[in-house]
């Protein structure tokens, strides 16, 4: 089978830059790299195109035989005789390139000019509870984080007073070392300083050697109004501190929203159950209903059944991305009366009687369910 164009391969135009040809060969051997595609033979087989394709490509001289003369330019048994295997390639550009590609996949960072890997920090989360009403009007508040700092003892450096780090023995202060496993060359975290370049032989007794200390710190924390459950908040720069003068990571406060004894939120609305007496549900009346900004008041009409829903315009949150608060939701219940004595349950039954004497018209719901009762059974 013919061999596909190796631009093709790479998906680049034949004017692309190395710096094309590098970012587009990290970005396919990423994808189709073995340890990402177990048990796959195409990922396989396209790993090795997209290898084959970069090794040429990236080489200038094999490049230019490539482009004069295609697949027999740079085919060791060909008119090129330049040698199309990783052997002879120039192994610099392509280690650094692939072990790249390992530091990637395995987690490691990149190292400015061979020294120590710089790393951010870790992001820290702070879970934070709250009642509705700070959320609906917002505030300021305190917290306390774990932090690191500077060993006031050795001032940072790990070592202890009178002594200072060596450069470390095994990566000669480069922070990484080189594996050469056949024909790829895998770059590595050191063992040995785990990174930053020195060893420290005679450690802080303060700090251990890791020229921090654990303290917490009191950060301000502004809530903003309308925020909702489950929310974040960002702090940044509070978080981890980065390793070898990386940046440090963030803060982020995770609002949670403690239960309410009156209302459930929904979004931007209120809910809550409205109990009223059977006699104010059956002659009407008004009511006294409770939101989060003071009293308020319904008017609820005669003959008002359980489970009616009343809206209070406006008497809701006002969220964070919200021109105009939400509404509030009375659902109504209605109380029966327990406990009575005798002379109210006579009079209960006195008033059953007159009801029935009016037919269906007392009681529209109650004779429409039995009748759909009747005709189930008939």
């Amino acid at each position: 089978m013919a061999k596909r164009d190796f631009y093709e391969i790479l998906g680049l135009a034949k004017n692309a830059s190395k710096d094309d040809i590098r970012k587009a060969y990290r970005r396919l051997a990423m994808k189709y790299h073995p340890d990402r595609n177990p048990d796959s033979k195409e990922a396989e087989e396209k790993f090795k195109e997209v290898k084959e394709a970069y090794e040429i490509l990236y080489d200038d001289e094999k490049r230019a035989a490539y482009d004069r003369f295609g697949h027999a330019g740079v085919d060791p048994n060909g008119m090129g005789g330049m040698g199309g295997g990783m052997g002879g390639m120039g192994g610099a550009d392509f280690a650094e390139a692939f072990g790249d590609i390992f530091g990637d996949i395995f987690g490691g960072g990149r190292r400015g000019g061979g020294g120590p890997r710089v790393q951010r920090g870790a992001d820290l989360r702070y879970s934070l509870d709250i009642s509705l009403e700070q959320a609906a009007t917002g505030f300021d508040t305190e917290i306390r984080v774990p932090s690191w700092e500077n060993c006031d003892t050795c001032h940072g450096s790990g070592a202890k007073p009178g002594t200072s780090p060596r450069t470390c023995s095994t990566c000669n202060g480069a922070g990484a070392v080189r594996m050469q496993q056949g024909f790829f060359s895998v770059q590595q975290t050191c063992p040995t300083c785990h990174g930053t370049g020195q060893e420290i032989t005679d450690p802080c007794p303060a700090c251990d050697g890791v020229g921090r200390v654990r303290k917490t710190k009191t950060l301000q924390v502004n809530i903003p109004a309308g925020i909702d459950d489950g929310m974040r908040i960002r702090s940044s720069g509070n978080g981890e501190p980065g390793a070898n003068g990386g940046p440090p990571g963030d803060l982020y406060v995770e609002i949670h929203i403690k239960p309410h004894g009156i209302f459930q939120r929904d979004g931007d609305d209120l809910h809550c159950e409205l109990t009223i007496p059977f006699t104010t549900a059956a002659l009407g009346g008004e009511v006294e209903v409770p939101t989060l900004t003071g009293r308020g008041e319904i008017s609820i009409p005669e003959g008002t059944q359980a489970g009616k829903v009343f809206r209070l315009r406006g008497k809701g949150i006002k969220g964070l991305r919200s021109s105009y608060p939400g509404d509030l939701y009375c659902h109504i219940q209605v109380e029966t009366p327990v406990r009575l004595t005798e002379e109210q349950k006579a009079i209960l039954r006195q008033f059953e009687e007159s009801l029935s004497g009016g037919g269906d018209k007392h009681s529209p719901k109650s004779q429409s369910w039995t009748d759909k009762v009747k005709s189930f059974f008939s």
